[in-house]
């Protein structure tokens, strides 16, 4: 059952990224910076990222150490999406699509060493009281939450259509 878990998170995962690799692709430059609900679709993009990178750490104090982290700490400055406060940065495409690659593998990798005892141990955030297995589920459906929100956007403003992704395919 354990592989199956995995398997099927990891596909789930894939999926979500894909739909939301396809809403930046096919975002003008115009729209990149207009409102998508209450932020500009650049940040919900990288909101949407940022949060599926934060819940794929075991816990919160390693999350800002990582090598990614230290190597682009222009994309990250103060971690404002950590804070209790309307976030402000605006993020350039090229920016996005590299951490969107890191986020992919990430998933990959994390996802991989996942145990029977990991997963049915706390998510490690105090914030989410929930199995860790849970916990990728819920990051699961964030991303996706997020696609469906821009991939509609896209829809009305653009008339761009966004395709459904139903398992891992990297195609999208």
């Amino acid at each position: 059952m354990l592989e199956t878990y995995k398997t099927l998170c990891l596909n789930q995962f894939e999926a979500s990224f894909c739909m939301l690799n396809a809403c930046i692709e096919r975002c003008c430059d115009a729209a990149w910076n207009r409102p998508v609900a209450n932020q500009p679709f650049c940040r919900a993009t990288f909101h949407t990222l940022f949060f599926a990178d934060f819940y794929l750490e075991t816990d919160e104090s390693t999350f800002r150490e990582q090598e990614f982290h230290r190597r682009n700490t222009e994309l990250f400055g103060d971690y404002e999406e950590l804070e209790d406060r309307p976030a402000v940065r605006s993020y350039d495409k090229p920016s996005v699509r590299k951490y969107l690659q890191y986020c992919r593998e990430k998933a990959e990798r994390v996802i991989a060493a996942e145990t029977a005892d990991s997963l049915a141990g706390p998510s490690g955030f105090a914030r989410r009281n929930v199995t860790r297995a849970e916990l990728h589920v819920y990051n699961m459906r964030h991303v996706q939450h997020h696609a469906a929100q821009l991939s509609l956007r896209l829809r009305l403003d653009a008339k761009i259509d966004v395709p459904w992704v139903g398992s891992g395919w990297r195609d999208v």
